[in-house]
């Protein structure tokens, strides 16, 4: 579809721009390097090795100063609230953060990666003319020094010196650079998808070494291992002179060289987003110690916690979600949980599933809490936007969830409820698909009073045709199949209570799609998406498949949670 097309191309777009800056960076200062008058001398101690490591740390600067924006999720929101009237493509790009978040990641790790060598060869270069291993003017190079041991060009000055590992630990190029590349390390294996999974934890802690690297990145061109030649008077003459270094120092045309190594950048680059993710952590602290009171606390099948919670000044909107963070677990740890209450409530809640150390230690305090009583002290920063608060700009929508991702839909179909009950005027939205997958029976349970409640809402108004739900169980035994064989013919479904019968299996989403074009011949349908990203990738297509060149007939936009 056109709408499809434009919202790709203009993150196309987006990534040609950064990208486009990317290899003008690293182009213009490989070759300022290279060809450069004043590193001359530098180059012959050096090699190509010299603008190998000076490009990519220009590439480095430009992207550390972008890695923390995609983060600082107070920013977004505020962006995103900016873009209300904006149109849905701009503020759809606010929500490919992570992906743009992740890509800086890349860059930085391939851009270390290359300098790093490069300063290895640079250093076994650099010791090898301070042993005289190299030809007559790197060792006349390698000698320079004045009685203050300032205007060297090669900063391997003394014998310990000549150490590669006594190098990288005391002086603060190598110090510090050791430091970032192992805080960088870290930080990116523990961000693989199976360790972010399965050992949130780790990934928490170890992506908070990112202090220590923004630190290390500060302080480590304050060594000024690479150096330029100074302007003399008399001016030093390198075409004649490079040929003569005995001469150096005694006739007019070769003066005794002068160098010092450059004023130190990066600091400059990230600064500004350093204050501003400062500021965002400010936010987060004064929210945190913002007191939260429970309403209700309740156990639902399949391990699921419902957190009715109470915070003065919280407003919400529909599909949105907030940090939790419980001090009696982890002072540091902050988890996203999209919230199911409906912004007409007085209230906002939230479904925690059973998926890790942190959850399931939550879970078990929580069973502990007396009925009535107040649970541990919670930390909530929030509430932050996400694709689904642009529902009910839609006439026809698809909600689609997977097992607990079924939150989102629960906050809209909770709002949509409210807005019947009150006639709300403003509401656009005439038809919604629902479609929720999961794995075993006890997880519909929690849900399946919301649906009972609308199915009757909409019975009573004539409206049936509204609500349109389909509930998938892609998991059951033996025991179960013949439990609904039996009971095949009662009216109401032996799940879940509701008169819509469940589906065993997955959805056939050609035949799905094609039902809600035929449904919808004019319309465009907002498809909604929280769930697995292989899921994410199939329903794209099907949205970019089923929707007609015609701008006048059935168009499909996909819209997809992102924490």
């Amino acid at each position: 579809c056109n709408h499809c097309v434009m919202e790709t191309l203009f993150w196309l777009c987006l990534q040609f721009v950064w990208m486009a800056i990317n290899i003008f960076l690293f182009v213009y200062f490989y070759f300022f390097y290279d060809l450069g008058p004043q590193f001359f001398y530098t180059r012959h101690l050096l090699g190509s090795a010299l603008p190998w490591a000076r490009a990519p740390a220009a590439v480095l600067n430009f992207n550390c100063m972008l890695i923390l924006l995609p983060v600082c999720r107070n920013l977004l929101s505020l962006l995103r609230g900016s873009f209300v009237r904006c149109s849905r493509t701009m503020r759809k790009q606010l929500d490919k953060n992570l992906t743009f978040h992740k890509l800086v990641a890349y860059m930085i790790a391939l851009m270390t990666a290359v300098h790093t060598i490069a300063h290895l060869f640079n250093l076994e270069r650099y010791n090898n003319s301070r042993q005289g291993l190299d030809d007559e003017l790197s060792t006349a190079l390698s000698d320079l020094a004045d009685t203050e041991n300032t205007t060297y060009l090669n900063p391997v000055r003394g014998a310990d010196d000549r150490i590669p590992t006594y190098f990288a630990f005391t002086t603060i190029a190598g110090l510090t650079g050791v430091v970032i590349t192992l805080a960088l390390i870290l930080i990116i294996t523990s961000s693989m998808e199976v360790i972010r999974r399965s050992y949130f934890e780790v990934f928490w802690y170890t992506h908070h070494l990112f202090i220590i690297f923004f630190a290390g990145l500060v302080f480590h061109g304050a060594g000024r291992i690479v150096r330029s030649q100074q302007r003399t008077n008399p001016p030093h003459n390198t075409t004649f002179c490079k040929d003569h270094p005995d001469d150096w120092g005694q006739i007019p045309e070769c003066p005794i060289p002068q160098f010092a190594g450059g004023f130190p950048q990066t600091w400059m680059y990230v600064i500004g987003p350093m204050v501003i993710y400062l500021c965002e952590r400010l936010v987060r602290f004064i929210r945190y110690m913002q007191r939260v009171q429970y309403k209700k606390i309740v156990m639902r099948p399949s391990k699921v916690l419902e957190l009715q919670l109470i915070k003065n000044g919280f407003k919400m909107e529909v599909g949105q979600y907030v940090f939790v963070n419980c001090p009696a677990i982890s002072q540091l740890e902050w988890h996203p949980f999209t919230m199911t209450s409906a912004p007409e409530e007085d209230f906002f809640s939230v479904h925690i599933r059973s998926a890790g150390d942190w959850t399931d230690k939550l879970i078990e305090i929580m069973k502990k809490v007396p009925e009535g009583a107040e649970g541990p002290k919670l930390g909530v920063d929030g509430p932050f936007g996400t694709a689904s608060e642009d529902v009910f700009d839609y006439e026809v929508s698809m909600l689609i969830g997977a097992g607990i991702g079924v939150t989102p839909f629960a906050s809209i179909l909770k709002s949509i409820w409210y807005k019947f009950k009150d006639s709300d005027p403003k509401l656009r939205t005439r038809k919604i698909y629902f479609y929720w997958l999961c794995r075993e029976t006890h997880a519909f349970e929690w849900f399946a009073d919301l649906l009972q409640v609308l199915e009757k809402e909409m019975e009573e108004r004539g409206m049936g045709d509204f609500l349109t739900y389909k509930l998938y169980l892609t998991g059951w035994d033996q025991s179960h199949a013949t439990h609904v064989m039996v009971h095949f013919d009662k009216d109401t479904d032996v799940v879940t209570g509701l008169k819509q019968k469940t589906h065993y299996g997955r959805p056939i989403w050609d035949k799905e799609f094609e039902q809600v074009r035929k449904e919808n011949p004019t319309s465009i349908v907002g498809t909604f998406l929280c769930g697995p990203e292989a899921l994410g990738k199939v329903l794209e297509k099907k949205c970019a498949k089923y929707s007609d060149v015609d701008p006048r007939k059935t168009r499909f936009y996909f819209n997809k949670e992102n924490f």
